[in-house]
């Protein structure tokens, strides 16, 4: 309590929103996967104008923050570096508006509201925010890293679902454009300065969403396809034939799908034999089954494609959704359990995945034969999480020596040979910080660099450099 910057903090926001016990900063000390440091303090405003009064306290002082949603980011941009001299702050507090206007079909929500939080709160009145994943992230949190999700297919990132948004600026002023519009072309729409950009420019404090009705109804099948064109195929017709109601396209490979049986006990093997690759397919609509029966429709478009793909599909398993989605959902967890894990989060065109994927297993066999690709992924978006799995006993390196050797030569390969991204959801931070760096154009760099001075005078939000 000798630290000036703490007693500042404590003064205008008073001692329940300050932690200085190192007890207490612990969990908001460590990332999810990556990133651990130590914090001076951690500041818990409850309200915009608190965030501008904490952001103003440290802006006075010369002290860099960290804005922290619920720490689930997976490239350590929400915590503290290892210094002791960053405040992390945290809206954990920030959690009390969700206010629905069911008729316009929008929700204006604190920044540190849960995800699961708004959904339930949405429930009652038959919506939800349909921007799904396995995490539980706040609000704040997914509109500054842009979140996607395994139902991008049909209702898009957040920055689709994003109408309006209020912000605290680096020095503690309030930008606030909250927006109910779904048509306003009235200038610079500010609010996609701050999505998908790491919470450098400003804290997101409050945020207007557009929000869905639920489903009345959901078909879902597993597919196996013997290999990445088949499951390029299937989509294709997919699209075509059922685009109006395809709401999911997730794609497993038997490595990863291995790990899971592997793991989780509980959970029954659908296939007989693994195939190369499971397409888990969804359709949903807002119809009654008496009107459109989508299992009926599923089945039947699935079976006219397995008629006409000869070889190519192995298996076509219909129903039984909620089992087939614990396989998705639990692949990360198991591949943590197979040994050492080096996890890419890759995007290229969805045309260009199977080339991508080849030439990747090219060079793991001609230089790393005991490394196990295992793959999967939102192939419907052209995503693919492409994890590595390994025995450092096999492979007889450290971790630290494969992973210098692998990332940047699979990072190179997507951006440069597949014109890819090095991030295809969770954003840039401290873990990828030299390849944001190293890919992205100069002019961009110049850009952000003018946003931030604005927006950031002092250059002291987050642990992440966009200039």
């Amino acid at each position: 309590m000798s630290d000036p910057v703490v007693q500042a903090l404590v003064r205008a926001l008073g001692e329940r929103a300050v932690l200085t016990d190192a007890t207490d900063r612990a969990r908001f000390e460590t990332g999810w996967r990556y990133g651990k440091g130590q914090a001076r303090c951690v500041v818990r405003p409850a309200s915009t104008a608190e965030v501008s009064t904490a952001l103003r306290v440290c802006a006075e002082h010369g002290v860099r923050v960290v804005a922290q949603g619920a720490n689930t980011g997976l490239v350590a941009s929400s915590t503290p570096d290892a210094s002791g001299s960053m405040v992390v702050l945290s809206l954990e507090r920030l959690n009390a508006t969700i206010e629905l206007d069911g008729k316009g079909r929008t929700v204006l929500v604190d920044g540190g509201v849960l995800l699961s939080q708004l959904n339930e709160r949405l429930a009652h009145d038959g919506f939800w925010f349909p921007v799904d994943l396995g995490a539980d992230p706040q609000i704040g949190g997914m509109v500054a890293t842009n979140t996607g999700g395994t139902r991008l297919l049909k209702y898009g990132d957040v920055r689709h679902n994003l109408l309006g948004i209020e912000v605290v600026l680096g020095d503690g002023r309030v930008l606030s454009q909250l927006n109910r519009l779904r048509k306003n072309n009235t200038g610079l729409d500010c609010k996609h300065l701050f999505v998908g950009t790491t919470g450098v420019f400003g804290v997101v404090t409050r945020a207007v969403l557009q929000v869905a009705p639920v489903p009345k109804q959901r078909s879902v099948a597993l597919v196996g396809c013997r290999d990445g064109q088949a499951v390029l195929a299937l989509l294709q017709v997919l699209e075509a034939d059922l685009g109006d109601v395809l709401s999911a396209f997730e794609v497993m490979s038997a490595n990863a799908m291995a790990a899971v049986f592997a793991h989780q006990p509980n959970l029954r093997k659908p296939f007989a034999e693994l195939p190369r690759y499971a397409a888990l397919v969804e359709l949903s609509s807002t119809l009654p089954a008496d009107t459109l029966a989508l299992d009926g429709v599923l089945e039947a478009r699935l079976g006219a494609f397995l008629e006409g793909a000869g070889e190519a599909v192995t298996d076509v398993l219909v129903g039984k959704g909620d089992e087939f989605w614990q396989i998705r959902h639990h692949i990360s967890e198991s591949l943590r359990s197979e040994g050492k894990m080096l996890a890419f989060d890759i995007s290229v065109p969805r045309s260009q995945l199977p080339a991508f994927t080849a030439e990747v297993e090219r060079l793991l066999a001609a230089e790393w034969p005991q490394v196990r690709l295992c793959d999967y992924g939102h192939w419907g978006d052209g995503g693919t999480h492409l994890n590595l799995v390994w025995n450092e006993v096999a492979v007889g390196k450290p971790a630290t020596e494969v992973v210098a050797a692998l990332q940047p030569r699979i990072y190179e390969m997507a951006v440069r040979d597949f014109d890819g991204s090095y991030s295809a959801e969770h954003c840039v931070g401290p873990h990828n910080q030299r390849y944001y760096d190293l890919y992205t154009d100069p002019l961009v760099k110049q850009f952000c660099a003018l946003v931030g001075d604005f927006c950031d005078p002092g250059d002291r939000l987050g642990t992440v450099r966009l200039a």
